[in-house]
């Protein structure tokens, strides 16, 4: 998506670590109209799959999902990261590791809001080594729902998340930005 490849060059910072910063529009302060148009891209990559909820994780993808669930018209469910006084034992638990916390931790997702007849949209900001979307895909196949694809703002081509999640678990994934490589030195390419 030439849009969001283009606001990632102007806008995007590439810090030490491997680290994207797309915080000034996507994922600390939300540039909604822009936000607006990658949900209306990922409803036409997905609009034909009779989605009926959309998963994903707190906290990033909770903007881009809600946005993006008002063209589907479904509820947002996102997975949490720690389990809180009002989510009660009845729950289907998966664990991530996080490359940018630097730490493994469990999501929790209630009984109560997945189960067998879902067809299940994933939304999230990023792809990298596939740990999050690892989880929420084990969490939809504990509640025995489909998972119908996973849409993904950015995905870093370049490592081994996206072949994972497509080739060995055979989830559809349609990022909407695909990096080939990047440093600051060279800057940003993008997969052609």
């Amino acid at each position: 998506m030439k849009l969001l490849e283009d606001r990632i060059l102007s806008d995007g910072k590439i810090g030490e670590g491997d680290v994207l910063k797309v915080d000034s529009f996507i994922n600390h302060m939300v540039d909604v109209e822009f936000v607006n148009k990658l949900g209306q891209e990922l409803y036409r990559l997905f609009k034909d799959c009779d989605v009926n909820k959309i998963l994903t994780i707190e906290a990033s993808g909770i903007g881009i999902a809600c946005i993006t669930a008002q063209y589907f018209h479904v509820p947002v469910v996102f997975a949490k990261k720690t389990k809180t006084n009002n989510i009660y034992a009845d729950v289907y638990t998966s664990r991530v590791e996080s490359y940018t916390h630097q730490k493994t931790y469990d999501i929790v997702v209630s009984k109560e809001f997945l189960g067998k007849n879902d067809r299940v949209l994933i939304i999230d900001d990023f792809l990298a080594k596939g740990s999050a979307l690892y989880a929420l895909i084990e969490l939809i196949g504990q509640a025995h729902a489909e998972t119908v694809g996973a849409g993904i703002v950015i995905e870093k081509a370049y490592q081994p998340g996206g072949d994972l999640i497509r080739n060995k678990m055979g989830v559809r994934v349609e990022s909407l930005a695909r990096i080939k490589s990047m440093s600051a030195e060279k800057g940003i390419e993008f997969c052609r």
